[in-house]
């Protein structure tokens, strides 16, 4: 053994002797980890997160969150003279005088839209892949707390500057504040210490948005990750994968080696990124004056449904014994993300409570095969998309060259019908890809070769699917039935199914549960009323087209120490998973 050797094993039991930690890390570095590119998303959120905190460090040491009125007489000379508070100064220093500090700046900004993007793209996978079911469904409420605290964190670091366009910002949110009915002004108040802009509100966003809100954000996802790994990560269906295996590879050496590679690109694009693409040029906005305002105000990406909820919304109003309750600012506020939320929230209960499926599921669906769930999942898409487009409708007037009152109808009329369209269309794709999936079944993969039968018949020849390919297209979900409404025998309904609540749930489990037809008899994928290649007899029979066996854990508890093409390490079982 090598000095280098000895060193590392002395102090390796050295630390065990005290810790107690071999049995545990080797728990760890034997962890299982399956493999598929949609699966990145969640990574690209972590790795924005930890550069976040690593450049948000670094502005901290210069960012001055005060709103005392100084004049300024830095480098930038358009603004030289110029009276501003010591917030929007310090930043101005940061970008023109500090070494690298407009670098920082824009990487921790692009790192904040990469982190919302990546959260919305990574919930969004689970939504259509069926991640959330049990017993995920925890994890699935810390990912919409989450994203809720990211958008208030991602408002707060946006303020911070001081300039024209965040105090825009700011007017905004003390307007939705003044608009909840009866505590609305005194929460303002509070917020502002006093009447708007006050001289607190920099440094009060400023210990939420680098103190507050980074811990609960922290705290959070420490959580996400601790359930994902005690509950083990959701797989792909493919050959070998079972609710009761984990079909991946090892975190070391390779999860380490490809995780680590990954977040040294993420850090490579948002270095990039910050280096070439211009964001947030504090410095041509101006400070913030109050009676100032300019068009094309438009805040980041993930509040611009937000705005546009503002901008779609009549100006609807009520007195009511003098007060006056704005419904044009209270409603846009909380009504459409309230619903996209609220009903993310409660969905995996809802299907749960309608299917009756109380199972654990550790293979996720493909969309096609839940399609009035896909279809669900892009009708709020739409919703989102077409309320996101109309808080830039001032933008689109003025490019477009048409009226703003005319985009402003077409989105209040999008909102109600797009979502519509768009469900019908997503579900009857859905349905038409379930039959393809069913021909390939029923008929092989078409190779485009034509034979000339003796009868003088021509056919296309098939090919069998392959296994990896047929396992993917077996695994379309079986739903578990619900018990009648009424037993034979007695005529009384089941428990569950009970008066109108029980009615609901029946229409409802044939409205989720909704797929083409599966044919019986059929499925081996090898060209069933075809010519096989090979057969020679027209007949399209082939053998070779049975399920391979999976690799499980003993007692079907366990994660499966496998490795695609391998064999399980007989030393690699994980009880407890």
């Amino acid at each position: 053994m090598t000095m280098t050797g000895k060193a590392l094993g002395g102090t390796g039991r050295w630390l065990d002797d005290r810790l107690h930690a071999a049995h545990g890390t080797r728990y760890l570095l034997r962890k299982i980890f399956p493999d598929h590119w949609s699966f990145l998303l969640g990574e690209i959120a972590l790795y924005s997160f930890i550069i976040l905190l690593l450049t948000g460090t670094f502005l901290t040491l210069w960012f001055q969150p005060s709103m005392t009125q100084i004049v300024y007489h830095g480098s930038y000379l358009p603004l030289r003279g110029v009276k501003m508070s010591e917030a929007y100064a310090s930043t101005l220093k940061i970008s023109f005088d500090v070494r690298g500090g407009l670098l920082m700046r824009q990487i921790h900004h692009w790192a904040a839209d990469l982190f919302m993007a990546a959260i919305m793209a990574h919930m969004i996978r689970v939504f259509f892949t069926g991640a959330y079911r049990k017993p995920r469904e925890m994890n699935w409420l810390i990912g919409i707390v989450l994203f809720t605290l990211g958008m208030f964190e991602g408002l707060f670091g946006y303020s911070l500057p001081d300039d024209l366009l965040s105090g825009a910002g700011l007017r905004i949110t003390e307007g939705i504040l003044q608009s909840f009915p009866i505590v609305g002004t005194y929460l303002a108040f509070f917020l502002f210490g006093g009447q708007f802009p006050g001289h607190v509100i920099i440094p009060r966003l400023y210990i939420l948005h680098v103190l507050v809100i980074p811990g609960l954000i922290l705290a959070l996802i420490t959580a996400h990750l601790f359930l994902m790994f005690h509950q083990k990560h959701t797989q792909m269906p493919g050959k070998g994968r079972t609710d009761t295996n984990v079909v991946g590879a090892p975190m070391y050496p390779y999860f380490m080696a490809k995780t680590g590679a990954f977040f040294l690109f993420v850090f490579a694009a948002l270095a990039l990124a910050g280096t070439f693409a211009q964001i947030n040029p504090v410095w041509i906005y101006g400070p913030y004056n109050p009676v100032a305002m300019s068009a094309g105000s438009q805040p980041d990406f993930y509040m611009g449904m937000l705005e546009g909820a503002l901008r779609v919304m009549p100006n609807w109003q009520t007195v009511i014994w003098g007060h006056t309750i704005s419904w044009n600012v209270f409603l846009p506020a909380l009504v459409p993300l309230g619903i996209i939320f609220t009903g993310a929230a409660f969905w995996p209960f809802i299907e749960q409570w309608v299917t009756g499926d109380r199972r654990e599921h550790h293979v996720n669906d493909r969309p096609r095969n839940a399609p009035t769930r896909t279809a669900i999942g892009i009708a709020a898409i739409t919703f989102y998309g077409v309320l996101w487009a109309e808080g830039a409708n001032d933008i689109l007037a003025d490019h477009l060259d048409i009226s703003l009152y005319s985009i402003t109808w077409a989105a209040r009329i999008s909102m109600f019908v797009g979502p519509v369209i768009a469900y019908i269309v997503t579900k009857r794709i859905c349905l038409g890809l379930q039959r393809k999936d069913q021909h390939l079944l029923e008929h092989g993969v078409e190779t485009g070769i034509i034979r000339q039968l003796p009868s003088g018949e021509f056919i296309e020849e098939t090919r069998p699917v392959d296994e990896e390919a047929l396992a993917v297209l077996q695994s379309r979900p079986v739903h578990p039935e619900l018990p009648p409404g009424e037993s034979a025998e007695s005529g009384v309904p089941a428990p569950g199914m009970r008066g109108a609540l029980g009615k609901v749930r029946s229409r409802l489990y044939k409205v989720i549960t909704e797929s083409a037809p599966m044919e019986d008899g059929h499925g081996n994928g090898h060209g069933n009323g075809h010519a096989a290649i090979g057969d020679g007899h027209g007949n399209g029979h082939a053998n070779g087209g049975q399920q391979p066996a999976t690799v499980s854990a003993g007692d079907g508890s366990g994660d499966a120490a496998e490795t695609e093409g391998s064999q399980p390490d007989p030393d690699a079982d994980e009880p407890g998973h």
